[in-house]
């Protein structure tokens, strides 16, 4: 299993679960993806804890009302089927109540943020 998808269903089981918080193993890329989740409000925080050989993101899941902030995700990118679109392919996700995250060259950033620059890249997943 690849490390992203590894992040997304951890976010989903415990927020499944009700836990007000979950863990995964520390990586450039699932904090940078936790923190774009964060800044547009999937998520309350995250934070890096421990020390380098066994460095792990705490993720403080976030509800409204008492359900989840996150009712879906669907991995679309995967490592044996990479998914690039240009900007002009982009499409909002679930009539602009979801989040596209891409992988540019740029860095992550939503799909929305991409179609504003005109730039494309990897669509890693949507989340709504």
């Amino acid at each position: 299993m690849d490390s992203i998808s590894d992040l997304l269903v951890r976010i989903k089981n415990a927020q499944a679960a009700g836990r007000a918080t979950t863990e995964a193993p520390f990586s450039n890329l699932k904090w940078s993806v936790a923190q774009l989740l964060v800044r547009e409000k999937f998520l309350e925080r995250v934070e890096r804890k421990g020390t380098k050989p066994k460095e792990k993101i705490e993720i403080i899941l976030k509800y409204q009302q008492g359900e989840p902030a996150i009712s879906g995700l669907k991995r679309i990118s995967r490592p044996s089927q990479r998914i690039y679109l240009g900007s002009d392919r982009l499409k909002s996700v679930k009539q602009g109540y979801g989040l596209a995250i891409i992988s540019t060259s740029q860095g992550l950033m939503t799909g929305q943020a991409a179609r504003q620059k005109k730039i494309g890249g990897e669509i890693i997943c949507e989340i709504w």
